[in-house]
């Protein structure tokens, strides 16, 4: 009743968000579970868009950036999203199916089901450091379910938000998928939407939540958070510190699952620290080259800056890992750092990093560390390096994060077949996979009578036999 009164004030159309929203509302009641053959036509309409223009999107990336080599646009956003949409396919015919469930044997032989249903109208509202990934992953599941799509890209992602939404219309009518350049937040996140998905802050995904919830409108979140990283002795240091550098530094940190913070067995610290220099020195001879990407806007890159002050005023020592380390104010990049012996009292040890810092912890037992991280908010990302199957289980089984990559890291993500989520401040709900599919479906339980059905034995008026009846059900029952 209530999205109902919300879809009649917007009978009125004042903005365009409300006139698309309407549209696609109406395209939902006039069709509101598209075939199999449509949703494999609109994934792959989508997967076409992104290879026919991969150059221009990269290139509209690295502007928006200021800088960003078009290597990792395409390998990290493009072949993502084009791999999750190959799988998705693949696997849409099995996911639609309905599921068989048990009758109750009172109500044998009776049939029970339950059929994916598309929710209807979907906003997606996606944040500017993974602009193509984090906006066409959640769209794939969206589509997948049978749904219809609104976008809300990040205001420092216009550019290539320009170009998708051009794209995009010539290939998807609005009523199904539509990218709106210049919607304010405030305008998006208040429609009725069916659910909504938000990747960004957790300060703006609890205003997303707020508003929201005036309709009803059930969230996924995404929301970051700090992801530690753990090395533990056994595991060989060199591998180690080349896949977590990599992790920690592709997009200059900004990433929601980078590693935050390490934690490095007390007598490894210093040789880790000597690795670290040598690997960055070779991956990056020269921070301000193509291969190494700018912070987005100047706010974070003075945010950053300041965060490393802080740190140094309080104490914690400061390790470049590349020669000849300089900041570059006007391309807005900040060397790859280290930053040892941090403490609690550091903002760099308070707030998500999401940028190319580095704290670095020792520890002697491995028990300081899973308290450590159950003392703080549960991250979006874990990552542990062991062979030992008792250790990597003592971590798992003893603290709670939205996912996690063993002898790797973030690498959970790129993998279609597991579900994508946080959970408590990194999160709520997921993507990805069969799970994905589910959370923007409403699985819609059947019940179909059989012709002949016991229960009329059980009509009133009530009589003794009733009575042992129910006696012997309760007792005896399954």
């Amino acid at each position: 009743m209530a999205q109902t009164a919300q879809l009649r004030k917007l009978e009125v159309v004042e903005t365009e968000a409300q006139r698309i929203f309407l549209l696609q509302r109406q395209a939902f009641l006039r069709q509101p579970y598209p075939s199999l053959e449509e949703r494999l036509e609109n994934l792959r309409k989508l997967e076409q868009v992104l290879l026919d223009n991969d150059d221009l999107i990269a290139d509209a990336v690295r502007q928006d950036f200021g800088h960003r080599c078009p290597e990792e646009t395409k390998m990290l956003e493009l072949f993502g999203c084009v791999d999750g949409i190959r799988y998705t396919r693949r696997m849409l015919k099995k996911w639609m199916r309905p599921q068989r469930r048990k009758v109750s044997p009172m109500f044998f032989p009776g049939k029970n089901w339950v059929m994916p249903q598309p929710k209807g109208v979907v906003g997606i509202i996606s944040p500017w450091n993974y602009p193509v990934f984090l906006t066409v992953s959640p769209l794939t599941s969206v589509l997948a379910a049978g749904n219809r799509a609104m976008i809300k890209m990040a205001s420092n992602s216009q550019t290539v938000c320009r170009l998708l939404a051009e794209k995009f219309r010539a290939v998807f009518p609005e009523d199904t998928v539509a990218i709106l350049p210049g919607v304010r937040p405030q305008e998006f996140s208040t429609l009725p939407f069916d659910h909504l998905i938000f990747t960004g802050s957790a300060d703006a995904g609890k205003t997303v939540m707020r508003n929201a919830a005036e309709h009803l409108t059930p969230v996924t979140l995404e929301l970051g958070g700090k992801s530690p990283t753990i090395i533990c002795e056994d595991f060989d240091l060199r591998e180690a510190a080349e896949r977590i550098l990599y992790g920690k530094y592709i997009n200059a940190g900004q990433t929601c699952l980078a590693p935050d913070y390490l934690f490095v067995p007390t007598k490894q610290r210093d040789s880790f620290v000597e690795l670290a220099k040598d690997i960055m020195s070779r991956r990056y001879p020269d921070p301000e080259d193509e291969s190494y990407t700018s912070v987005i806007d100047d706010r974070s890159y003075r945010r950053l800056r300041a965060t490393l002050e802080d740190a140094e005023r309080k104490g914690a020592k400061i390790v470049p890992l590349v020669p000849q380390p300089k900041f570059n104010d006007h391309l807005r990049k900040i060397p790859p750092t280290l930053v040892l012996d941090p403490t609690d009292d550091m903002v760099i040890m308070q707030e998500e990093i999401f940028g190319p810092l580095f704290p670095v912890k020792t520890y002697n037992d491995l028990d300081e560390v899973v308290a450590y991280i159950n003392e703080r908010d549960r991250p979006l990302g874990l990552y542990i390096f062991t062979n030992d199957r008792a250790k990597r289980d003592k971590v798992l089984f003893s603290t709670v994060s939205g996912g996690v990559t063993v002898n790797h890291v973030v690498l959970h993500v790129a993998q279609h077949d597991l579900p994508f989520g946080g959970i408590g401040a990194s999160g709520m709900g997921q993507y990805h996979a069969y799970e994905g599919f589910l959370e923007f479906s409403k699985l819609r339980p059947v019940f179909q009578a059989p012709r002949l059905s016991l229960l009329r034995l059980m009509y009133p008026p009530y009589r003794s036999w009733h009575r042992r009846c129910i006696d012997f059900l309760l007792r005896h029952g399954r």
